[in-house]
């Protein structure tokens, strides 16, 4: 019994879907003016197959069903999980990797903007509306930060086997910095989003008093 209730269970709602969709709608209109041309006369003793066929014409010419919209996750879910990466990350940097003075330097500045980017509040909230914010802060953190760090240590370990090359310290410097040049860019746009929201909040608010 379970099992005929299993494969019998989708059928209504599938059903249901054909009846609603574009094609039996316009396939049952053809075939409504199949009837009438029954009624008229003009289909003879053919009715029958005037009307299917008139319906079957009616269901080929439906435009298509629209594709359904896909489940694009929600950016502030994005964030939460985000901020869990980074703050591993933070922790990991901070108490296992030794830097030099100015690379170390310029890695404090860059977690400290991520950091206050990704803390709770107005700021998050306000980048959490901006997906494609939100897509170069977690293309940052999980990928631009992490990979500068692995390739200076790497890079670091050749030098010990030749020795006069360029300091790979100097790369990771660059490095650190286009991150950083990024990260402001990207909190100067929201303060100009913030901006705009407060200057449109003032005008209606004078024009409110004017009228």
């Amino acid at each position: 019994m379970a099992t005929s209730r299993g494969t019998s269970g989708p059928r209504p709602n599938r059903a249901l879907a054909y009846l609603e969709s574009k094609k039996n709608l316009t396939g049952s209109a053809c075939g409504i003016l199949g009837v009438a041309l029954t009624f008229t006369g003009t289909a003879g003793t053919y009715w029958p197959l005037v009307v299917a066929g008139l319906y079957g014409a009616g269901a080929l010419l439906a435009p298509p069903e629209p594709l359904p919209l896909p489940d694009l996750p929600d950016p502030s879910e994005q964030l939460g999980t985000l901020r869990e990466d980074f703050t591993k990350l933070r922790d990991y940097l901070t108490s296992s990797v030794d830097l030099p003075p100015a690379a170390g330097g310029k890695l404090t500045e860059l977690l400290s903007l991520y950091e206050a980017l990704l803390d709770p509040g107005w700021v998050a909230d306000l980048l959490a509306t901006d997906p494609d914010s939100v897509h170069t802060l977690s293309r940052a953190v999980r990928q631009d930060l992490p990979e500068c760090l692995d390739a200076y240590h790497r890079t670091r370990w050749w030098t010990r086997l030749n020795p006069g090359t360029e300091p790979p310290e100097r790369h990771l410097e660059r490095q650190l910095a286009a991150l950083f040049t990024e990260a402001d860019t990207l909190a100067a746009a929201l303060r100009a989003t913030e901006s705009r929201r407060q200057q449109t909040h003032t005008t209606y608010l004078e024009d409110r008093g004017r009228s």
